[in-house]
């Protein structure tokens, strides 16, 4: 057969079908991240409300949220009888780590003598950071207080109007709301061996946070003839105290309060002070500490007693007229009515008792601020 007779055989090849890709949808894609959030969160509180295992969590994160000025969530995490119960407790616990009396004494060494006044050093930890300031000499320190009536002042204020080298939060103070005009305070405040402010209505003892003449501290439950026979020079109201005797009181971190920012007083046996200042509520720099990390950087720097000092938005650290920490407040550094102020001469300090014929009780905590 002559193969030009074949018939030709075609060379192009029918293309097939192609079947179009059913593109998914990004909606329908950010659903499915949604419920898979939904469903770990589920999960989580799930663990978190009935996991015997998560007892523990609870209560962190209850004794965080009480610290803050959002204290009423805590009754969402532990129930609202348990929130009281819960802050009742801790009241009652502070109360008694007051109770024991101390009875350290300092002995001041030509060492100390010779180092610099201040010392300022960095402290980090699990969540937190934070500063260490050691006064060697604590007789340079005296209690600073507000120049004006109806409100508190700032720390750097202070710091610049009084002409201190540095200063350093102190007692607490009633703060309606969180948004206090920082000129009520809580309980005592001592300043230059003068009774400057007394707000204990019926209670007749207090734990307070201060110095005698030798610059020795002072911390715990006392009455104010006893703070008198003390000779106690500066002192305010504060809990609890953490360290007496060389000795730690805080037990766990399960009892350290939660975790916040904290301000914290403590002495060597040699007399140097130390102020703990430790920044909180900023995720990615600092989430803060509980009681029981503050006892142990004190115990670590020699402290034989220590005592926690008003913290949250008002700690504050100020050195040289500039704030050293970052404060966690969103209004910017607080008002407060009381401050631990270090001088280099101390007996030229101008502090005058700016509650002097006012009546605690009448005195309007949320009063808008005149400066």
């Amino acid at each position: 057969m002559n193969s030009s007779s074949l018939p030709e055989r075609s060379t192009v090849r029918k293309k097939k079908p192609v079947r179009k890709r059913k593109k998914k949808s990004f909606f329908r894609r950010l659903t499915r991240v949604f419920l898979f959030f939904i469903f770990l969160l589920l999960v989580g509180a799930g663990w978190l409300y009935f996991a015997p295992s998560a007892k523990n969590t609870r209560y962190l994160i209850a004794d965080t949220l009480i610290t803050t000025q959002h204290r009423y969530l805590a009754k969402y995490i532990i129930g609202e009888d348990e929130l009281k119960n819960r802050v009742a407790e801790y009241n009652q616990k502070f109360d008694h780590m007051g109770d024991e009396r101390d009875t350290h004494k300092i002995e001041r060494t030509p060492e100390e003598a010779a180092k610099p006044l201040v010392e300022i050093e960095k402290v980090t930890g699990t969540g937190y950071t934070g500063f260490v300031m050691t006064v060697n000499d604590p007789t340079k320190v005296r209690l600073g207080v507000p120049d004006k009536v109806g409100s508190g002042e700032k720390v750097t204020s202070m710091v610049a109007r009084t002409g201190a080298i540095a200063g350093v939060n102190g007692g607490g103070f009633a703060d309606p709301n969180w948004k206090g005009n920082g000129f009520k305070p809580i309980g005592l405040v001592v300043s230059q061996g003068k009774l400057f402010y007394n707000g204990l209505g019926g209670k007749k003892s207090t734990q307070i946070v201060g110095l005698d003449k030798q610059g020795k501290m002072i911390a715990g439950n006392y009455t104010l003839d006893e703070l008198s026979k003390l000779g106690v020079q500066e002192a305010v109201s504060f809990q609890p105290r953490i360290i007496v005797n060389g000795k730690g009181l805080v037990k766990n971190a399960a009892d350290g309060w939660g975790i916040a920012p904290r301000t914290a007083m403590g002495q060597r046996a040699d007399g140097a002070l130390i102020f703990v200042v430790i920044d909180g509520r900023q995720p990615g720099y600092s989430i803060g500490a509980n009681l029981y990390d503050v006892q142990n950087i004190m115990l670590k720097h020699g402290a034989v007693i220590a005592a926690n000092l008003d913290g949250g938005s008002s700690t504050v650290l100020v050195k040289d007229n500039e704030i050293v920490n970052k404060p966690s407040s969103q209004y910017g550094e607080r008002y407060l009515p009381t401050a631990f102020l270090v001088f280099e001469h101390p007996e030229q300090a101008d502090i005058k008792n700016i509650w002097e014929g006012l009546d605690p009780s009448k005195i309007d905590a949320g009063k808008k601020r005149t400066q």
